[in-house]
């Protein structure tokens, strides 16, 4: 590992019991904050989610904002019950091409927020703790030089206490190390619960699907640099694992990501475009049958440069 990092990991990272709520509400001052819950049919969990946050961070968290990404279930008649502002993802900016993915919902949750600073965080969390957002916000709400956060944790499956991040492990962590070494502290790099200030969010561009926050490590790097990120270890975090059939379409889209930005930033020389289909297989009653999974990711601007 760099020294810079080194460096860089003893002095900007901290841990969720470093940042109890009254003392996030006492620096937050009238700095507002936003949370952010992209959902897919996630019923079975947003309202205990939104509840949480309500009750235990209502001193310091300004406003909750569900982006439904085209759920089949009543994700976003539950999520408003408990509390939240519910937005259906395609009907945010109408006057745009409808895109797919997890980052498209945070990218259009830039322009139905407020607050100066904005918390995301998946919506299949089980036993959610108001940690897992005061924590990423300790850092921006008493660093003014800190303009990203991103938290860690333990991931247990299948009962060993750390078992998953399996994408992280075998993808996202090796082309770190590969190409962006200064990244190579962060601990969850693909962690979906972080924090950033709207001032650094709205000036990169935003990855579709599973690519974004990778993307957006890349791009806040180039935007701000290492020492305006600091990590928090949020403990233990528990949601509903996917397939590995899943996990490997996450794997292609984080692989295209980082395709993306290595030729932006002339790092390869490409000869080809990457295919944006995974033939996948899965065993039927004559043999194996072929799976075609589009994976193709897009990318959306800067909010700040979208006219209103």
């Amino acid at each position: 590992m760099l020294p810079e990092v080194c460096g860089w990991l003893r002095r900007r990272t901290s841990s969720a019991g470093d940042w109890p709520v009254r003392d996030l509400a006492a620096a937050k001052g009238d700095t507002t904050v936003s949370v952010v819950l992209p959902a897919r049919d996630e019923r079975e969990t947003i309202g205990e989610i939104v509840g949480v946050i309500q009750r235990e961070l209502a001193g310091v968290v300004d406003e909750i904002v569900v982006i439904d990404s085209r759920s089949c279930d009543d994700t976003a008649r539950v999520a408003a019950l408990a509390g939240a502002r519910v937005y259906a993802q395609d009907e945010i900016l109408p006057q745009l091409e409808p895109l797919d993915g997890k980052g498209e919902a945070l990218w259009k949750s830039l322009a139905v927020t407020y607050g100066d600073v904005l918390v995301f965080a998946d919506a299949d969390i089980r036993n959610f703790r108001p940690s897992l957002i005061g924590g990423v916000l300790g850092p921006l709400l008493t660093d003014r030089t800190v303009v990203y956060v991103k938290g860690c944790y333990d991931r247990p499956l299948n009962g060993a206490p750390n078992g998953g991040g399996r994408v992280t492990e075998l993808v996202a962590r090796p082309l770190i190390n590969l190409h962006w070494p200064q990244l190579a502290g962060f601990v969850q790099p693909l962690a979906g619960e972080y924090a950033g200030r709207r001032s650094a969010l709205e000036r990169v561009p935003f990855l579709t699907g599973y690519g974004v926050e990778l993307g957006l490590l890349i791009d806040l790097l180039d935007l701000a640099g290492l020492d305006a990120f600091a990590q928090v270890d949020l403990g233990s975090r528990e949601h509903a694992p996917q397939s590995t059939e899943a996990l490997g379409g996450m794997a292609c889209q984080i692989m295209l990501a980082a395709w993306s930005r290595l030729q932006r930033q002339g790092k390869i020389q490409a000869c080809h475009e990457p295919s944006g289909y995974l033939a996948q297989f899965r065993r039927g009653q004559a043999g194996h049958d072929v799976v075609n999974r589009d994976v193709g990711i897009s990318e959306r601007p800067p909010m700040i440069t979208v006219p209103a």
